[in-house]
């Protein structure tokens, strides 16, 4: 791989639409799978492509991120690899925070010109899939590109959330529209088999959806930001732009890709996790998933029933019934509940006995799942304390709901309980 490779993964947004996951960190920081972080599947990526110079950029809510970087990669003193932050700054040139993917990587450009890069691959924050980017940047150099857009097919019903692309028989890419809707939509049809799909596979999947992942000619990136500043995101301006004047290409990935950047996607993708053959497979040792080190003990499991489930370390769980759901690290469970297609991310920290004696005397549910509860169809952020004989089961089917006080939130029927919230005893939701 070559030396003058950088990686930069974008993770600067708001995350808007993993509301409320993203009330108290940044997107890229979501836990995933119970012990994982969004932003360890593109990292992990890197260092198994032999990328090994790495920023993240961040700008709301990066305080938790921060600290899951420095606490987990760490290379060795004889490597020049590192994974940084990077974060979004006011300067005399840049007054404005990063107003898009393009405009963020306009204002880091300072930061990284002294590293002499020539390629620049550009990740996305908020995906599930397993790439090895030594193809990718392969397809790069072999056709010459000035840029190589990493594309999946994708199917009609979700095509108009994604940049589509044509290309020619070369693959080199001649039109680009980013969510186009209606006619503007079927313009964009393209006869899939050319990359080869099978016929059904083609009438399955007739459009090509870029995945939002990028590989430059780094000269060729700093003349395009500075051909007009006003540009300040890739698929609305910097692409469309580079296909006039450039040698765009497509690079076809084939494998299983996720945009979990909703909390309907994350929530259907980590639940897949829970299958006997799930779409994405951690249990990759050619290709792990690295996260951070935490020396947790093993789960004690007392009395349960557990059906299709990841348990995660340091979970204690007691005569509970657990179907089709992930446990995260250090989750407390109580007698007699029952969990049902749920996500629980566990807990920052072990109570002590003597803080747990403390909440019972002040009439506070302790971290974790009370006793009788009943949790379906749900995702229960960190730390939340859920009491016992509660019911979260949104029996009225509700699509949208903010509870009272930030207490919960319902988003695509889902219930989410926020991190630290507290559920008293006898709450049915």
């Amino acid at each position: 791989m070559k030396r003058n490779l950088l990686a930069l993964i974008l993770g600067g947004g708001a995350g808007t639409r993993l509301f409320p996951l993203t009330q108290r960190r940044s997107k890229p920081a979501v836990p995933l799978a119970g012990k994982y972080r969004l932003v360890d599947v593109p990292i992990s990526n890197c260092i198994n492509s032999d990328v090994t110079k790495i920023f993240v950029l961040t700008q709301y809510n990066s305080a938790s991120l921060n600290r899951h970087i420095a606490q987990t990669y760490r290379f060795s003193q004889f490597s020049d690899g590192f994974v940084e932050i990077l974060a979004a700054e006011q300067t005399p040139e840049n007054p404005q925070w990063f107003q898009g993917t393009a405009d963020a990587v306009r204002q880091v450009l300072p930061h990284i010109e002294d590293w002499r890069v020539e390629t620049l691959l550009i990740l996305s924050g908020d995906h599930l899939y397993r790439m090895d980017y030594r193809e990718f940047i392969r397809r790069h150099d072999e056709t010459g590109a000035d840029v190589t857009i990493s594309v999946i097919p994708c199917a009609h019903e979700s095509a108009s959330e994604f940049g589509l692309l044509k290309t020619d028989e070369t693959g080199r890419v001649v039109e680009f529209r980013e969510k186009p809707k209606g006619q503007a939509l079927e313009a964009m049809r393209v006869d899939t088999r050319a990359f080869g799909l099978s016929d059904e596979q083609a009438a399955a999947r007739p459009f090509l959806a870029s995945m939002g992942i990028y590989v430059f000619n780094y000269k060729k990136i700093v003349e395009l930001l500075k051909q007009d500043t006003s540009w300040v995101d890739f698929g609305r301006e910097v692409i469309p732009a580079a296909i006039r004047c450039c040698n765009v290409q497509a690079y076809l990935f084939k494998g299983y890709w996720e945009d979990i950047g909703t909390i309907s996607a994350f929530y259907k993708a980590n639940l897949d996790l829970t299958s006997p053959l799930p779409k994405f497979n951690f249990f990759d040792a050619d290709a792990p998933i690295y996260t951070r080190a935490r020396y947790l003990p093993p789960s004690k499991v007392h009395n349960c029933e557990i059906v299709d489930s990841i348990i995660s370390e340091g979970c204690i769980i007691n005569g509970a019934r657990i179907h089709r759901s992930i446990i995260g690290l250090r989750s407390r469970i109580g007698r007699g509940a029952f969990i049902e297609e749920t996500i629980l991310m566990g807990a920052d920290y072990f109570q002590t006995l003597e803080e747990m004696a403390e909440d019972q005397r002040a009439g506070l549910p302790r971290v974790g799942i009370g006793e009788g509860s009943i949790i379906s169809h749900a995702i229960i952020d960190k730390n939340a304390r859920i009491g016992a004989g509660v019911q979260l089961i949104n029996e009225a089917g509700l699509e949208c709901v903010d509870g009272p006080g930030g207490m919960f939130y319902i988003r695509d029927r889902i219930i989410i309980i926020p991190k630290n919230a507290v559920v008293p005893d006898g709450t049915v939701i």
